[in-house]
């Protein structure tokens, strides 16, 4: 009987598993859309200050989810909860100030070294294997998103310590997020409405000052027109299943899956600019998106056979 139900079991968690992953491909490309509309045309550029309010929304609409017993508490350690909160709040800072005072292409290259920074520490602190396959897929895409996006690399001091920073507090709140599920046997939504308040308030409390740094600009003195407002509500509202969708994908698949279901989105993202609003493009480009399409097939291809090998 335990074999004829491990069939069920397994088709219900792959189901949710694409689920999960369409969701965060589909929410994630949407509010990439919105935030260039909103930072390129109506010049909000408060990116830090933005994310906390798309955390604050994200609690409140959790905490009306709760009340209507959508899902329920439950409580874990204390400590553990404020501390996975604040890396992750701070991860997301360091990544805009990484964004700020590197080139483009120098932040390009961070965010491609968190793949093999992920690898590195789970293999290290975690004890987990990854096979020589699974490891030249990865290769194969970060060599594509590379050649499609990585620009200029122009290298300053401050610019990489900060990029360093960054690179590993997204990597321990990445691998945090994946194993306080299974240690607590909470789920996604439940881990997610716990620390949610307090990435939202180490944000709030740094946001205007990152984004003063940043801009030059005070975020309380902006014009706040209709339609800036509207974009914003619009963002926020969006941000609420691109951070559900964070915390289901790493709970169901890995870190380093969801680092390479990320650069799908920037592929997704790039195609998107090219097809439908013209942004200039180059052969490398078209290139890189194959070269990493080749390596996210050869990932989810060499991750299935060993799943079911298991």
């Amino acid at each position: 009987r335990k074999k004829r139900r491990m069939p069920s079991e397994n088709n219900r968690f792959q189901l949710g598993t694409i689920g999960a992953l369409t969701l965060s491909v589909v929410s994630s490309v949407s509010i990439v859309i919105c935030n260039k509309a909103l930072m390129s045309t109506l010049r909000f550029n408060f990116a830090t200050t933005l994310t906390s309010w798309h955390l604050l929304v994200t609690y409140c609409s959790l905490h009306v989810a709760l009340l209507m017993k959508f899902f329920d508490h439950k409580p874990i350690d204390f400590q553990t909860v404020i501390g996975f909160g604040i890396l992750n709040g701070t991860s997301i800072g360091l990544l805009n100030l990484s964004l700020g005072f590197n080139s483009v292409g120098f932040y390009q290259m961070t965010k491609l070294a968190i793949i093999p920074c992920t690898v590195l520490l789970e293999t290290v602190f975690l004890n987990k294997t990854f096979s020589g396959k699974i490891k030249l897929s990865l290769g194969i895409l970060l060599l594509g998103v590379g050649i499609a996006t990585v620009t200029d690399m122009q290298l300053n001091a401050l610019g990489s310590f900060l990029s360093l920073l960054a690179v590993l507090t997204t990597c321990v709140a990445q691998i945090m997020t994946n194993t306080i599920q299974k240690k607590f046997k909470i789920s996604s939504t439940q881990l997610l409405y716990q620390s949610c308040l307090y990435q939202a308030l180490t944000l709030i409390i740094s946001g205007p000052f990152v984004d003063n740094l940043l801009t030059g600009q005070n975020v309380f003195s902006f014009d706040y027109t209709q339609r800036v407002v509207v974009f914003i509500v619009l963002s926020c509202l969006i941000s609420i299943s691109v951070n559900f969708s964070t915390f289901l994908v790493i709970g169901k698949t890995s870190p380093v899956t969801y680092q390479v279901l990320g650069h799908l989105k920037t592929c997704l993202v790039l195609a998107f600019g090219y097809a439908l609003l013209q942004d200039p493009f180059h052969w490398r480009n078209i290139l890189g998106i194959i070269v990493a399409l080749v390596g996210m097939i050869l990932y989810s291809y060499y991750c299935t056979r060993e799943t079911s090998v298991q």
